[in-house]
């Protein structure tokens, strides 16, 4: 019988998400076990544990975002198992590696200098906490966080300028199975409440498909097959990416994000095996 390995993000790395988190992947794996998978659900810090036991033939599907766990996934994939997201694929949405990747293929994102007020955020790994990312209201704050971010070993930062506009979310799965745009005010939900700084959206016009256009793109040059992210709308109607990641818990569109998935997962098990790094 098709298995599909299930592997859970660790707490530390699903702030106030834990619960959605595991819902988008038990709704998938809903929809895998009715295409005939049988599932195996473990979380990332078991991975050692079942490695050994997961075959060519297995599917693995991972939110897993620790470097030792990345590890493993690598070395499943030199076995030829598929894993969604690959490791590679993760470890390109870490904040600095993702701004690298943008800047060098013209994608719009924020400056760095530019501006009066900032966003400093954490740039080897996702936030984990508030002091993960923080808001700046002037330079002044910005070299005071600098030093605190210093003082607690994180020396990988990224800074972005403050952009005004609508907080616009979005979801998507392959190149052009599934995409949808959300506003924050859509379900009420707040990670760290950092919403509120740009307050409620004017729902500015923009080109739609020239937006989605970008998003898949990013998800192309990241190879990252589900995904989600941030962007700011202005009132010119431009838009600037603010972040990017693998296996967002698709809240908003859970059922319709869980159906993709499972059918992107079908169709490429369909295509001849290639490794996956």
């Amino acid at each position: 019988m098709k298995q599909a390995v299930l592997i859970y993000r660790a707490e530390r790395y699903s702030p106030s998400s834990e619960e959605a988190d595991r819902a988008i992947m038990q709704a998938v794996g809903k929809q895998l076990a009715a295409k005939g998978y049988q599932n195996l659900n473990i979380g990332e810090d078991q991975i050692s544990i079942i490695a050994d036991l997961i075959h060519p033939s297995d599917i693995v599907l991972t939110m897993a975002r620790s470097q030792e766990a990345l590890s493993q996934l690598d070395e499943m994939a030199k076995r030829g198992i598929s894993i969604v997201n690959s490791p590679s694929a993760i470890r390109s949405c870490s904040r600095s590696r993702l701004n690298h990747i943008l800047r060098e293929n013209s994608i719009p994102i924020p400056s760095e200098q530019e501006g009066e007020r900032f966003w400093i955020k954490r740039g080897d790994q996702t936030a984990q906490t508030p002091d993960d990312v923080v808001f700046c209201p002037d330079k002044d704050a910005l070299n005071k966080q600098r030093q605190l971010f210093a003082a607690r070993g994180v020396t990988d930062i990224v800074v972005q300028t403050h952009i005004e506009g609508d907080l616009v979310k979005f979801y998507g799965v392959g190149q052009s199975r599934f995409f949808e745009i959300y506003y924050p005010d859509n379900d009420g939900f707040s990670k760290f409440g950092n919403e509120q700084i740009n307050g409620k959206p004017n729902h500015y016009d923009f080109d739609r498909q020239r937006f989605t256009s970008d998003a898949q793109r990013i998800s192309h040059l990241t190879g990252t097959i589900v995904y989600g992210g941030d962007a700011i709308i202005t009132s010119e109607g431009k838009w600037y990416f603010i972040d990017f990641n693998d296996w967002p818990s698709f809240r908003r569109c859970r059922d319709k994000a869980a159906e993709a998935v499972a059918q992107e997962i079908e169709d490429t098990q369909r295509m001849p095996k290639c490794q996956t790094t």
